[in-house]
């Protein structure tokens, strides 16, 4: 087990990909925390790792609230003395032309895939560097300009992930002297539940491997990065999407 004796926070963890990134850490020996909005859906995936032998804890947090989220870690520390590894996985979006698009929408998404994120890492951060280190993850997208197109009517969540992989970058150099790691992991479309059909369809025409990711795969990615195999990478941005922002266009 690669991750025995480290705490992980996940961020959005109660389904999808943040689900699947809580078994896998927890799989390697992490204690995790499961991490959203609904501390009931929370308490499921925790019970279903518990059930399977390992560590973990449910604690509901909306990471668009600084409060809730000072509160979260400090739940945390309490229970587990420290922070090993965050990862960032918490995003909302809205399907809506940019013509149409609020100031609402505007800042309700960036305060949830940007802010939210900011947030979490510099909680976290402050505890790592007490401790000596540790590893931050942000689950960032191919549509962020990672080489991918930027699907339609999505503007605002392009952007805010754009800005969480730049963030991510900036986070990467200024931490580095404390033993901080910070990468990013851009996934396609996964087949996580929470993709469109119209979305699915259309990006099938484009990936090499011919079919949609699947959670778990991201989760591997989330994993190496965690673990002692990734000492030496800090800044990377990894994209896993079957190929599909390699076709061109």
């Amino acid at each position: 087990m690669k991750l025995l004796n480290k705490t992980a926070i996940i961020t959005g963890s109660r389904r999808g990909i943040g689900k699947a990134i809580a078994l896998a850490l927890a799989k390697e020996g992490a204690s995790v925390v499961i991490s959203d909005v609904s501390q009931e859906d929370c308490q499921k995936v925790a019970t279903e790792i518990q059930n399977a032998g390992g560590k973990a804890v449910a604690i509901k947090c909306d990471i668009s609230s600084k409060a809730e989220i000072l509160s979260m870690v400090d739940k945390v520390i309490s229970e587990f003395g420290r922070v090993d590894i965050l990862v960032n996985n918490a995003a909302i979006g809205v399907i809506k032309p940019f013509v149409r698009l609020t100031e609402e929408d505007w800042d309700c998404i960036f305060a949830v895939n940007l802010r939210g994120a900011f947030l979490c890492s510099q909680a976290v951060a402050k505890n790592m560097i007490k401790c000596g280190g540790g590893r931050i993850i942000n689950i960032s997208s191919v549509a962020s300009g990672g080489g991918g197109g930027a699907p339609p009517l999505m503007a605002s969540y392009v952007a805010s992930k754009g800005g969480l992989k730049s963030l991510s970058q900036a986070m990467a150099v200024e931490l580095a002297a404390f033993g901080i790691n910070v990468n990013v992991i851009c996934p396609g479309t996964i087949d996580s539940g929470a993709v469109p059909d119209s979305m699915k369809a259309r990006s099938l025409k484009t990936v090499p491997q011919g079919r949609l990711g699947r959670p778990e795969e991201i989760a591997s990615a989330v994993t190496f990065l965690a673990s002692p195999d990734a000492d030496y990478i800090n800044g990377s941005v990894i994209i896993v999407d079957g190929g599909a922002s390699r076709v061109a266009i």
